[in-house]
């Protein structure tokens, strides 16, 4: 299995970026897939989660601006970014489980087994 994300960069506080997940060897609409953000000193978080049954759920702090979708054809996972704030800068990461299809599993990163490399994103005010 290997996951490349793409698409990070820098951008003023308001603006907009999409970052994409190309998979390979792993099976969409079969387990949790996500995206995570971690930054310098705090805890890894998710910030977009699509179950099985394509159902997505984001926290309080990026809904509304956040939307994570998927091209199974492309076998790609994305995230639109908009809106973007300083507190966004972070790492960010897709992975995608194995064995959980759903519910409060797919919120905890540490039950995810694969991992991309990350890509940056870097919100200026």
């Amino acid at each position: 299995v290997q996951l490349v994300e793409s698409g990070g960069g820098s951008v003023q506080s308001g603006g907009s970026l999409r970052l994409s997940c190309a998979a390979s060897g792993y099976s969409f609409n079969t387990y949790c897939m996500g995206w995570f953000r971690q930054a310098p000193g705090k805890e890894r978080e998710g910030v977009a989660i699509i179950e099985a049954d394509g159902s997505t759920t984001y926290p309080e702090s990026v809904k509304g601006r956040f939307t994570i979708s998927q091209d199974n054809a492309k076998n790609t996972l994305y995230l639109q970014m908009n809106s973007l704030k300083p507190e966004d800068t972070a790492k960010y990461y897709c992975a995608g489980a194995t064995g959980y299809t759903g519910g409060h599993y797919c919120q905890r990163p540490e039950l995810y087994a694969y991992w991309g490399q990350g890509t940056q994103v870097t919100v200026s005010s």
